[in-house]
């Protein structure tokens, strides 16, 4: 691993292994999802300059007017999504930095995930192909329409805050599956739906705090 990648200093290992205590501390039980966290060097997700500040328990800004969700929010909703059960088949709706993709990556089997930002897609794509993530598939397209031809998903989550979620989203859980989201206006919420032989249940989660879900694609 290179130097930019292991880190140093305030991008060290010693400073990833930190910030697993302190989720830990938070709240955050899954091991699984705490040793993806404490593999992945989150500081090359950001600009160089905020590198310093990616293990902080903060979100930051990714250009884009996207950003990269805070530790705990990305280890909650990744606990969540897989209740302690292996994960097949999963679907993300917002790429970003592709923090999240790469944490699903270590504990799903694969990973469909979708940016309807062009050049965000292009930076995160050739990010993960330098962490060579192997098992996971990028799409330029509109999160809103999911990904059906690789449907049904045992997980689908979603980065980004709606005030409702499109029936054709639904339609693409696996029953037994899980979807996480956030949810809200001037509130949000995450929301957690499981699908059932008999239809979908929906619980409302920890407060939170997201970049609102868009629709179309941007190419430039």
């Amino acid at each position: 691993m290179s130097v930019r990648h292991s880190g140093i200093g305030m991008t060290s290992q010693r400073t990833r292994l930190r910030m697993v205590e302190r989720l830990r501390t938070q709240g955050i039980a899954d091991e699984v999802v705490l040793s993806a966290i404490g593999s992945l060097p989150r500081h090359i997700f950001v600009e160089e300059a905020l590198a310093s500040r990616a293990y902080e328990d903060v979100s930051l800004p990714i250009n884009y007017g996207q950003t990269i969700s805070n530790p705990w929010t990305v280890a909650r909703m990744s606990e969540l999504l897989r209740a302690n059960e292996p994960l097949g088949k999963v679907l993300e709706i917002g790429t970003g930095c592709g923090y999240q993709t790469a944490i699903l990556a270590c504990i799903a089997e694969k990973v469909y995930s979708i940016e309807r930002i062009g050049p965000l897609l292009t930076k995160t794509r050739i990010r993960l192909q330098e962490l060579q993530i192997k098992n996971i598939h990028l799409r330029h397209a509109d999160g809103l329409h999911g990904f059906a031809e690789a449907a049904p998903f045992d997980g689908i989550i979603m980065t980004a805050v709606a005030t409702h979620i499109p029936s054709s989203l639904l339609e693409q859980l696996n029953i037994g599956g899980r979807m996480v989201f956030p949810k809200g206006t001037q509130k949000q919420n995450l929301y957690m739906i499981e699908r059932t032989s008999t239809g979908y249940s929906e619980t409302i989660l920890e407060e939170v705090n997201f970049v609102p879900l868009l629709s179309g694609v941007v190419k430039k």
